[in-house]
């Protein structure tokens, strides 16, 4: 009788890192592919955050410090790549706020209906970034909030919906 060690399940550290840098590879793309892409409303501001499909899939799959990790590396390269320095401030506030809701949210919110966190992270990028353009702009800007928590709200269910049909997969 041969008698051996049980094996460890969990990826390891070398695993979780090319993980991690494989979606953020991939999250990068799906940006700069969507930045070429005409605004699909002509309200400015407002797209569909595609990118965000890997950020949500990676809340669901990975630790959450891997998770935020792939996020601030798209959020970073995507502002440097893309030539819109400033767009990392307006991002990563946006980024932050999603990504701090959506981590609460996963406890209350099962994997099966992660489209529903999506939504709720959109709302709370929409007013992280507004918050920080109001700091920017004035409260002017804030005449534009309840358009872009539409969008967002709609975006956040599709970028959620394709997240869990990916996590289905």
């Amino acid at each position: 009788m041969v008698l051996t060690p049980p094996q460890d399940k969990r990826p390891s550290q070398a695993r979780r890192l090319t993980r991690a840098a494989l979606l953020t590879a991939i999250a990068l793309t799906i940006f700069l592919a969507e930045a070429q892409l005409p605004p699909p409303v002509p309200i400015p501001g407002i797209k569909l955050g595609l990118a965000n499909i890997v950020t949500v899939y990676a809340l669901y799959r990975c630790r959450a410090g891997e998770a935020a990790m792939v996020l601030a590396a798209r959020i970073l390269l995507g502002g440097l790549l893309g030539g819109r320095g400033i767009a990392i401030v307006y991002s990563a506030a946006g980024g932050a706020a999603c990504f701090a809701g959506m981590l609460l949210l996963k406890r209350a919110i099962p994997e099966r209906h992660l489209w529903l966190a999506s939504v709720f992270g959109a709302a709370l990028h929409n007013l992280g970034q507004m918050a920080v353009a109001s700091m920017i702009a004035g409260t002017a800007v804030l005449a534009y909030l309840p358009f872009l928590l539409l969008a967002g709200c709609a975006a956040g269910a599709f970028t959620g919906l394709c997240a869990q049909l990916v996590i289905r997969k």
